[in-house]
């Protein structure tokens, strides 16, 4: 299944060669210590970002729990993935783009229900397989639940897994192409993701080039960093980028989303 799902992935976008996927950071979800109770501010803003997302040019969405710091390590509190479900539910209903998810810090498998339920086309892991020192502590990898659950789905929902994933560092080194390999092979990611050392950094161009390199023809995205002064430089190194922090209004990852910052990101992507 991965080999074709891989091929799928490219064909959410048969008109671009290299996607912008735009970042949809929701407020603090209910249960979460920074919640101030007003779901209908939480809905205005994340739909609101998502209009900015689609006037402005992007070529894909992608939801993710970010107010809901501190994390869980792993799996979330069934009010989480309640709240996330309504809100992807509502982003599938008003906008015709492709959507992920990402559960933070690293529930794979209610992203994938989220993404079943609703009819998202693909979801973010961030570690996928293998093991991560995190401000969570230990995260370890969720590949053997995460691909049960999509093989008993039977469905067709692409897995994007970073690796060397941010704001963590690895139990022990490995060689970055040894780990990119692992992830497509072993664990069945669809898709890689190269990003900086924390939201908002600029990924390693090196980085990069190993990771298109060791794929072997399987997608490589730029996860975070990029804006519309460098992202012509990873153009011809990557298959597409997701983007966050530098659409926002000043370049601050909490502000809104802007649409002329969209218009310029995804004009500097295509040229």
């Amino acid at each position: 299944m991965t080999d074709n799902l891989q091929l799928g992935f490219q064909k959410l976008w048969p008109d671009t060669a290299r996607p912008v996927i735009g970042m949809l950071h929701a407020p603090p979800l209910p249960g979460a210590p920074r919640h101030r109770g007003d779901m209908d501010a939480i809905r205005y803003r994340v739909l609101s970002d998502a209009e900015a997302w689609v006037d402005g040019g992007a070529d894909g969405l992608m939801l993710e729990n970010f107010g809901d710091a501190p994390f869980f390590p792993d799996r979330v509190p069934a009010i989480a993935v309640a709240h996330l479900t309504a809100l992807a539910s509502e982003i599938r209903r008003r906008f015709d783009l492709p959507l992920g998810v990402n559960v933070l810090r690293n529930d794979g498998r209610a992203a994938l229900a989220i993404a079943h339920a609703v009819g998202a086309q693909f979801i973010r892991v961030n570690v996928l397989c293998g093991a991560r020192v995190t401000d969570q502590g230990i995260v370890q990898g969720v590949a053997q639940d995460l691909l049960r659950d999509r093989a008993a789905l039977n469905c067709n929902i692409h897995i994007l897994a970073d690796v060397d994933v941010k704001h963590s560092a690895p139990l022990a080194a490995r060689p970055f192409a040894e780990e990119v390999s692992d992830l497509i092979n072993r664990a069945g990611a669809d898709a890689i993701i190269i990003s900086g050392a924390s939201t908002g950094k600029a990924a390693d161009f090196e980085h990069l080039k190993q990771a298109r390199a060791a794929a072997k023809g399987s997608p490589v995205l730029v996860g975070s960093g990029v804006t519309s002064d460098t992202i012509a430089q990873y153009a011809p190194h990557a298959d597409g980028f997701i983007v966050g922090t530098s659409a926002k209004q000043g370049g601050v990852v909490t502000n809104p989303v802007q649409m002329e910052r969209v218009r310029a990101l995804v004009h500097a992507a295509n040229y």
